[in-house]
């Protein structure tokens, strides 16, 4: 929903009955002890308060329906009921001053039933908005609520009486109704303060009031007052007096009729003729090519829209131009969505960018989508690997379940092993989605069934039954896995006692798990054969979730190491490793290699998966046993003539990864940067791992605009050094190339706003725009060189003691 949109719901189209919840009791009860009684222990037992609320519905001033009780509540002096009501009454049948009345009794008194006090809430407040969340009504201690017009008991607190602790509450209901921003850290510090000025006001002043907490139900949007049957057409009276009127128009956001009969004139069909032949003028192609030139996340005004329209036989060869043509066309016109279908198939073959943008859910149109996946179709296996993740994902947006994107993902895996074990997958994962699982089940369905039926002698030497087999093996193994992880854990002491258990159980009751009776590929390199896992050397992590390192034998003799994870979903981290491996692809494409280390990760559930283990130290952990970073790669690479006494090709080995990453981590927005999530290797290679945050959520306080530490930079030399100038040199060429590719990215993010991983799926819309934001596709090359120079040198100045209030901030960032 964009910005200056309001969606609202009509209370008369609102078939459900009122309900709310009556929390509890504030405050010190006045109190009822008899003066006379001598026996004060006696009376204090005899005379304690059990309390009831009473609630009646007024419309306009006049009683509705029959009134409402809660149960009687003893356990003083904080009364709890929290018990939800729902009256006979319909928010349909509202008025504009309904209001409800409660009034809290005491049946301690004997047979005269005391009123402890009443008051009134308005339904609807002065907007005509339905009133949401939590309100505390001050009751009017002996009064019973009326419910009349001008009610004599009103619940809320008059302006003039209104202090802090009353203004906070009013922010933490807007909290609670999500109309204040979550920032988890920041919300627990607020309301630590909260409570604070609450207990020093009631210790200050104490308090003579009592106040009755009610909760109301929250919907999907706002509840706008509207009697049934009421025309919006009819003007509302207005009074006399200068005021201003509140009218919600129900058009917002709706085609105008006029303005669409015109635009229909304008394209009439019957000026195709005439259209063929139409050329832009200088300034039109100017319009035009800005237009192309927009990515592919931002929508076209109608008259953008109808500028391409005009000149679409001239456009035909221009191959960047059918996206956003497509996007002109009227598709429930039937004359105008067959020519536009027509001008698709003699249009310049696009780029496979482009069809991804086709496969988004910007496109419905089956022919449309059929036409990407035509395209995709020249894509070789390499290229399709490096999009297969969000091809899977664009599955949630075709219209059946046996689409032509599905079918053509089935047939390519069927001549790439590795391409069928990723799809089997991908898939598989989604099948845990309530809403899509039928969609993707119907594909893994189609993999197998298709597989199996593969003749001996397919993809080498193994028929389609041995490789579907080989690949149902990985999940046997995955499970096996999750079994061994159960059981370590169940040891709550150290973590050596814990791997002695892992070495145990693998040599032991698992002891299959040893030797294979058969090879099986291995999930993260399903080319790789695994023969076994050798017990002696595999491991358990230091950490929470305690995850399993496995040395795995491999069929040509060799050993690969992967890390098990159970408890984490790996999906984010997952798409952060593709995007990184795409960047590579995309950098390497234009002879810049950056000597990054995209390590493979799958997951394999919503709470599992694996990852490649990479030989290396944190940055924590080679500082804490060499002090700085050029002392750990003096004794892996020394050389006395070298600069810094370090071979010259290891130290431009660290400048180029450390200006990848860099690059790579401000565009993604990646987020909670720390000394032991960025690893080194021993070549030199500087790489970062655990992806929780990304699109620029970070739980720190002022993230810095790029994640450079200080001992990064003294390791170049400092930040006067001419190797610290190569490395901005490195960053800039970089954030240019990846750049050029600004579309393919936005487009692979958008196939991702379906899914589950959670800094997506929070706000998909926002998400793509921060990324966005991120390439600066306003500037040209030679502006965003200086622009990138500027970002480093400010988050680099940030590090290093020279500073203003801000770069203060963000240098705690590192602490």
């Amino acid at each position: 929903m964009s910005g200056n949109e309001f969606r609202f719901f009509l209370s008369c189209d609102i078939n459900l009955p009122v309900t709310f919840r009556i929390e509890r009791l504030e405050g010190q009860l006045p109190s009822s002890k008899n003066p006379n009684s001598g026996d004060v222990d006696s009376t204090l037992e005899k005379d304690r308060p059990e309390l009831y609320v009473e609630c009646t519905l007024h419309l306009d001033g006049a009683p509705f329906g029959l009134p409402m009780r809660t149960r009687l509540e003893t356990k003083g002096p904080s009364y709890c009921w929290n018990e939800l009501v729902t009256l006979s009454t319909k928010y349909r049948d509202l008025t504009a001053n309904s209001q409800l009345a409660f009034t809290v009794w005491d049946v301690s008194r004997g047979k005269n039933e005391g009123v402890v006090g009443g008051a009134t809430i308005h339904l609807f407040n002065m907007k005509k908005q339905l009133k949401t969340g939590k309100h505390k009504l001050r009751l009017w201690l002996g009064k019973e609520a009326d419910g009349s017009v001008h009610t004599s008991t009103p619940g809320k607190v008059p302006k003039e009486e209104r202090g802090e602790v009353e203004q906070l509450e009013k922010l933490v209901n807007k909290y609670e109704r999500g109309q204040i921003q979550r920032v988890d850290w920041l919300d627990r510090l607020a309301f630590k303060a909260i409570e604070k000025i609450k207990e020093s006001q009631s210790s200050k002043n104490g308090s003579s009031h009592v106040y009755l907490v009610i909760d109301f139900c929250s919907f999907e949007h706002r509840v706008v007052f509207q009697e049934s049957g009421a025309n919006f057409l009819i003007p509302s009276p207005i009074a006399s007096i200068n005021e201003l009127v509140t009218v919600w128009d129900p058009e917002v956001g709706k085609i105008n009729p006029s303005e669409h009969k015109q635009l229909k004139l304008a394209r009439s069909l019957n000026r195709g003729i005439i259209d063929r032949d139409l050329k832009p003028s200088s300034t039109e192609r100017k319009s035009i090519q800005r237009i192309l030139k927009y990515p592919p996340t931002r929508s076209l005004s109608g008259d953008e829209r109808q500028l391409l329209w005009k000149f679409r036989f001239s456009l035909m060869s221009e191959k960047r131009a059918l996206t956003k043509f497509l996007r002109c066309v009227e598709w429930s016109d039937v004359q105008e969505a067959k020519q536009g279908l027509e001008l698709m198939g003699k249009w310049e073959p696009i780029d496979v960018c482009d069809a991804l943008e086709l496969l988004s859910p910007v496109f419905e149109r089956e022919e449309v989508r059929a036409y990407a996946v035509s395209v995709l179709e020249r894509a070789d296996d390499d290229e399709l690997q490096c999009y297969l993740l969000q091809l899977v994902q664009a599955l949630r947006f075709e219209r059946s379940d046996k689409s032509r994107l599905s079918q053509f993902l089935v047939q390519r895996s069927l001549c790439n092993i590795e391409l069928a074990s990723f799809l089997r997958w991908y898939v598989a994962v989604e099948l845990h989605d309530p809403a899509h699982a039928k969609r993707f089940y119907a594909t893994y369905e189609l993999l197998e069934e298709s597989m199996l039926k593969l003749g001996t002698g397919a993809n080498g030497d193994e028929d389609g039954v041995k490789l579907w087999q080989s690949l149902v093996r990985q999940t046997e193994l995955t499970a096996q896995l999750c079994s061994i992880m159960k059981d370590v854990n169940k040891i709550k002491r150290g973590t050596q006692k814990k791997i002695e258990k892992l070495r145990h159980l693998l040599s032991g009751l698992l002891s299959e798990l040893t030797y294979f009776d058969e090879p099986i590929r291995s999930p993260l390199a399903p080319g790789v054969l695994i023969t076994g896992i050798i017990p002696s050397e595999s491991s358990i992590f230091k950490s929470a979730l305690n995850p399993l390192r496995l040395a795995c034998r491999t069929a040509n003799g060799g050993i690969c190491k992967i890390i098990f994870k159970k408890g984490d979903d790996l999906r984010q981290d997952q798409l952060v490793i593709q995007m990184v491996t795409l960047m590579d692809r995309l950098l390497k494409l234009e002879n810049l290699d950056l000597h990054l280390t995209p390590y493979r990760v799958l997951a394999t559930g919503h709470d599992e998966g694996m990852l490649e283990f990479i030989p290396s130290k944190s940055l924590a952990q080679i500082l804490s046993e060499h002090r700085t970073i050029i002392s750990y790669l003096q004794k892996s690479h020394p050389d006395e003539d070298g600069p810094f006494g370090i071979t010259a090709t290891c130290l431009e080995t660290f400048i180029k990864s450390c200006a990848g990453y860099s690059v790579i981590t401000y565009i993604l927005g990646i987020g909670d940067r720390h000394l032991d999530n960025l690893l080194l290797r021993d070549d030199g290679r500087l790489f970062h791992v655990d992806f929780g945050f990304i699109l620029g959520r970070d739980p720190k306080p002022f993230p810095p605009p790029m994640k450079l530490c200080k001992e990064m930079v003294e390791a170049m030399g400092g930040a006067e050094s001419q190797y610290y100038t190569r490395f901005k040199s490195y960053c800039c060429e970089a954030y240019n190339i990846l750049r050029k590719s600004s579309n393919l990215i936005l487009n692979l993010f958008h196939l991702m706003a379906g899914s589950n991983i959670n800094d997506i799926a929070s706000d998909p819309e926002k998400g793509i725009l921060k990324l966005q934001e991120k390439f600066r596709l306003d500037l040209d090359d030679a502006e965003c060189i200086h622009f990138f120079q500027d970002l480093i040198n400010e988050s680099v100045s940030a590090l290093f003691p020279q500073m203003v209030e801000t770069i203060h901030r963000w240098a705690q960032y590192w602490r």
